[in-house]
């Protein structure tokens, strides 16, 4: 490695040069990294574009907040979320920087990367067409899993104690946020029982803006950190580490990111509203802020600890569990069962494209 790509600290540590001014020079001299870089960015785009619409959609649906409006609240606490989570807690982050290894070759390795973020914008394009809410979370794991694998001929390319995170992320996501939504309704309708609807209806509009934008909040925290994470490792291995162990993630990073995810998130998303917010569920106002409050407490819980979760995910089960306090037939199982199934197919969907691409990129650009 040489000497110009880091920067020795005191504690005797060797560090990257993650200034602004040394990464774009990286990104002029290396074609890979600013492939790398483009294919990060659109991600986080998509992202923005067809994830970030889940944390608005109950807000949406029961008139709580134009459209509108709505997005663009969405894009500013998306933002928010992911430079004010990162400076505090950059753990899930580090869980997607280190959940894979594409082996010693730094070259082939950042040709692997840009094959898992081009699967992992097909997958996306794909679900948003079709209207369905797929996790770009999962779309992102699988694509790095499938591309590692490729590169390493087995699953010695993952990193299993960081792979064991996203197991207990599911579980924490589908059965955390199920109940926190079932309880947060159920002690919402006790505490205002024999109340004025029309009173109630008042503070719960106002309340529902507040409970999307701690959504929207906790979803540029949550997935921010994630592509974040990427756009690191892409860096380092341009720079000739294999790893970002250790690597603090530079204010510059966080804004382009939050930038990106911000516009993604005010272009697009109205598909995906209607899906989450209007089709699975018909949600009253209350029944929207307890659908809110569940799932952004499910993500904090989720991004303190360093466990990547699927906003997706988190917010259709708690959706769900706000449901079935009035009856398990609120619930139209039909839109729920085409969720599951996507959920479901992500993995090896995701992850077929990351290993072929992978495949098809060394051969080609090798």
């Amino acid at each position: 490695m040489s000497n110009n790509r880091i920067i020795c600290v005191k504690d005797g540590k060797i560090r990257m040069d993650l200034s602004f001014s040394f990464f774009w020079h990286q990104v002029l001299a290396s074609p890979a990294l600013l492939i790398t870089v483009i294919l990060t960015l659109c991600v986080i785009f998509v992202n923005g574009w067809t994830d970030a619409p889940n944390a608005i959609a109950t807000c949406v649906s029961t008139r709580s907040m134009d459209v509108d409006l709505a997005i663009i609240m969405a894009a500013v606490c998306n933002f928010a979320g992911v430079l004010v989570m990162t400076l505090i807690n950059s753990t899930v982050a580090m869980t997607i920087t280190n959940m894979v290894n594409f082996g010693g070759d730094n070259s082939l390795a950042l040709i692997a990367l840009c094959a898992a973020l081009f699967a992992i914008v097909v997958w996306a394009v794909l679900a948003w067409y079709f209207g369905i809410p797929t996790s770009e979370s999962h779309a992102l794991i699988a694509g790095l899993s499938g591309a590692a694998i490729a590169m390493q001929g087995g699953i010695q390319g993952i990193n299993g104690d960081e792979w064991i995170k996203v197991i207990y992320g599911l579980g924490l996501s589908t059965v955390l946020g199920f109940v926190m939504g079932f309880a947060t309704c159920k002690l919402v309708s006790i505490l205002c029982r024999g109340m004025d609807r029309r009173r109630t209806d008042g503070f719960f509009r106002i309340a529902q803006i507040g409970g999307a934008a701690a959504m929207a909040f906790m979803h540029g925290a949550q997935d921010g950190q994630k592509f974040l994470g990427v756009l690191l490792l892409g860096i380092c291995l341009a720079g000739g580490s294999d790893s970002a162990a250790g690597v603090d993630l530079p204010i510059w990073m966080m804004l382009l990111c939050s930038v990106v995810m911000g516009v993604g998130t005010s272009v697009g998303g109205k598909k995906i509203i209607k899906s989450v917010g209007m089709d699975m569920v018909k949600l009253e106002k209350y029944q929207g802020f307890s659908a809110d409050l569940a799932g952004a407490f499910c993500l904090l819980l989720s991004s303190v600890f360093g466990i990547p979760v699927s906003t997706t995910h988190t917010k259709t089960t708690a959706i769900m569990g706000v449901g079935a306090v009035k009856r398990l037939s609120a619930i139209n199982f039909q839109v729920v069962k085409e969720m599951l199934l996507t959920w479901v197919l992500t993995f090896p969907g995701c992850g077929a494209i990351g290993f072929l691409m992978a495949k098809l990129f060394m051969v080609v650009f090798q």
